[in-house]
């Protein structure tokens, strides 16, 4: 499939890449088709992808995998919620979070409390809020990369 994209101009999304979410996303439920698009760039593969609409070429939204800006990440999610993605088992998920990259990069945060359920296996999507009561909207990921590296030694 040929789309159209804000940031990447035209690119060919395979067939069997492409993510359904049968019921849009938060603010966007008319739109249900999706593509994970990555800058191919860049040499190194970035930890940051855009979670690209086949629908409207100006909805990309840039998503992190949590586990990149934090330790550890275990959203607590009603096991009902997931049948409509197929009930996928844990090694079929792919969990995203969506981000906000303002020109002032300190201030970067990510959404941890709605993230993105994918199951790869089915190319399957949701989008939930959880229930983890510590889970910021606005988490700062300018400052839990600056953690990660201190304790990394870099």
């Amino acid at each position: 499939m040929v789309a159209e994209t804000k940031f990447f101009g035209t690119v060919d999304i395979e067939e069997d890449k492409i993510i359904e979410f049968p019921m849009g996303i938060i603010g966007f439920e008319d739109y249900k088709k999706f593509a994970l698009i990555y800058d191919s760039e860049r040499e190194e593969r970035s930890k940051i992808s855009w979670l690209q609409s086949l629908d409207e070429p100006l909805l990309a939204l840039p998503v992190i995998n949590p586990i990149d800006i934090m330790d550890e990440y275990n959203p607590i999610i009603e096991d009902e919620l997931t049948k409509i993605i197929g009930d996928p088992a844990d090694v079929d998920l792919l969990i995203l979070v969506s981000m906000s990259i303002p020109s002032d990069l300190t201030k970067m945060t990510a959404n941890l409390k709605a993230p993105f359920i994918i199951n790869a296996t089915k190319c399957m999507a949701m989008q939930v809020i959880v229930e983890n009561q510590d889970y910021d909207i606005r988490f700062n990921v300018y400052d839990a990369i600056e953690k990660i590296k201190a304790k990394a030694g870099e």
